[in-house]
């Protein structure tokens, strides 16, 4: 995307501010400017886009990979459609593929049969199958009752609790620990392994957390769009980030890039927003500053506390170029179909239990879980024609129970140490490495890339390279009007939309808010409700 021009209007007063040119900061920008408000954006960055980019992230080749975020789960129809954006998504076919050994399973979404007889294969028996289709059953249920709520004021946990209307599913995932649901649910250690990983991506903790930390993630993995499906963006996050860019322009909002803030003052009543860019430092005014940031870095801008233990992160993202797809020990299933889903990695049960024993005692996992998905076989249009006719895919491997600690003493060697490792586990289900497989750039070097926690942190301003911002809430407020989260977490008072700081006219509209993390713009959207509301 080009960058914006550089415009610094000292003392000029704005009816918003939004500090952050991420996918939030952008919805919010553009509800708000179509609404006739005077809009600021603010980006650090020389682009917007935010974690939510994509990137040719290697030389000479020309495949614009989602970088950090990659697929869509929790952008509420609503907002595209009211937003007017051209931007698209497409459903997978096959929702996942497990290997064990030189077998598998696989789950094809659009064949139950044929998902059937993969359990039966796997397990020896209908139990599972017949389990997984009682228990995402239940989810979906949940979803369809949750997932319009987002965008929503938050509403009272009683509310929640009757708008689910299922005291079971509630129990399930709303109040006991999820390992005890999946425990009971399901009898193999590699089908509670899959169902798991939803409540470990960018969180760490265990099946038993009594935080029920796993659970508020689990939740966000399985409502999105009210059915829980996660779908591949057309033309790649940035497409995304792009056309939201383009909906705040043509709607009159300005966007400065190269801008970081530096301070945000605020009485209440009225606001200063105070950064540096184009070799200087700037000050303006608003009546109102929405914060695409994490709420640690808004205390430290409001020159105030932190609020609770600092965040941390806790995977390592790689994104790869293959000159082919791999072969796999499993010869029944084809790998276009294996990787066109989630395709799952030391992620049984036992091992996801095993590496985060060892992570949470500060030792780098023996044998690390990650899943891997492949934008390409679903949207080749990220690939420049000459490769997509080549054979040319993505791969973009999400790590688990990475957490920020274990890259403290030595960032390069412990994020070289655990890239290996977690290549191995992948290698030994293939049929034959995956370095056979890379594509190399112009400078003849292998196309890959991973980020640590530190990394997203220092690239993207994730505090602790935390993807969203802090641990995730529950979708709603406790009866008393509070953010219910674990007992010993401090949170800003979350207001009507769940977006509210202690300060009247200073906003979260980040991942940090309530009902943020994900690719989603719902806290961009609840955060521009509540000025609108307030006007």
């Amino acid at each position: 995307m080009p960058m914006d021009a550089p415009h610094h209007p000292q003392h000029a007063t704005y009816d918003a501010v939004i500090v952050g040119g991420g996918h939030n900061g952008l919805v919010a920008a553009a509800y708000l400017a179509r609404a006739g408000r005077r809009v600021l954006v603010l980006e650090r960055l020389p682009a917007t886009g935010g974690a939510a980019v994509s990137t040719r992230a290697f030389a000479g080749v020309d495949a614009r990979l989602s970088r950090y975020s990659y697929l869509v789960s929790l952008l509420p129809a609503r907002i595209t459609d009211e937003l007017g954006l051209r931007f698209a998504v497409r459903r997978r076919r096959i929702s996942s593929y497990t290997p064990r050994g030189t077998t598998g399973l696989l789950v094809d979404a659009g064949d139950a049969g044929r998902t059937r007889e993969q359990f039966a294969a796997l397990t020896g028996s209908d139990r599972d199958f017949e389990a997984w289709q009682r228990f995402y059953g239940m989810t979906r249920r949940v979803a369809e009752a949750v997932f319009p709520t987002l965008t929503e004021p938050l509403p009272s946990r009683t509310a929640l609790q009757e708008r689910i209307g299922d005291p079971a599913a509630w129990e399930a995932l709303f109040e006991r620990p999820l390992g005890e649901t999946v425990e009971a649910a399901f009898a193999d250690d590699l089908v509670r392994g899959v169902v798991l990983t939803d409540a470990l991506i960018g969180t760490f903790t265990h099946a038993h957390d009594p935080s029920l930390r796993q659970n508020r993630c689990f939740l966000y993995h399985v409502i999105g769009g009210g059915t829980g499906d996660w779908d591949v963006p057309v033309g790649g996050m940035g497409a995304f980030t792009d056309a939201l860019a383009d909906a705040a322009r043509t709607a009159g909002a300005e966007i400065v890039t190269g801008a970081e803030v530096t301070a945000v003052a605020s009485d209440g009543a009225r606001a200063e927003v105070s950064y540096e860019g184009d070799g200087g430092g700037h000050t303006v005014g608003a009546r109102h500053v929405l914060v695409n940031a994490a709420p640690h870095t808004l205390a430290r801008l409001l020159g105030e506390p932190a609020p609770g233990p600092a965040p941390e992160g806790a995977q390592l993202k790689v994104n790869m170029l293959l000159s082919r797809l791999p072969r796999l020990r499993d010869t029944a299933v084809d790998p276009r179909e294996a990787f066109a889903g989630t395709f799952h990695i030391a992620e049984g049960y036992g091992q996801l239990a095993a590496a985060y024993e060892q992570a949470a005692a500060g030792v780098l996992p023996s044998a690390p879980p990650s899943e891997i998905y492949c934008h390409s076989l679903t949207d080749p249009s990220i690939l420049a024609p000459e490769l997509a006719a080549r054979g040319v895919h993505t791969l973009t491997l999400f790590g688990l129970h990475a957490p920020a600690r274990l890259f403290a003493a030595d960032p390069a060697g412990a994020k070289e140490a655990l890239l290996a490792a977690t290549l191995a586990q992948l290698d030994a289900v293939l049929a034959e490495p995956l370095a056979d497989c890379l594509l190399t750039d112009a400078d003849g070097k292998p196309c890959l890339e991973a980020k640590s926690p530190l990394d997203l942190e220092r690239e993207v301003g994730l505090p602790g390279g935390h993807i969203f911002h802090r641990d995730l809430s529950w979708p709603y407020a406790d009866d008393g009007g509070d953010l219910h989260g674990e007992p010993d977490r401090v949170t800003y008072a979350t207001g009507r939309w769940g977006v509210g700081t202690p300060y009247e006219n200073v906003f979260l509209c980040g991942a940090g808010a309530a009902r943020g993390g994900g690719v989603s713009g719902v806290p961009g959207h609840n955060a521009a409700m509540a000025v609108l509301e307030k006007a």
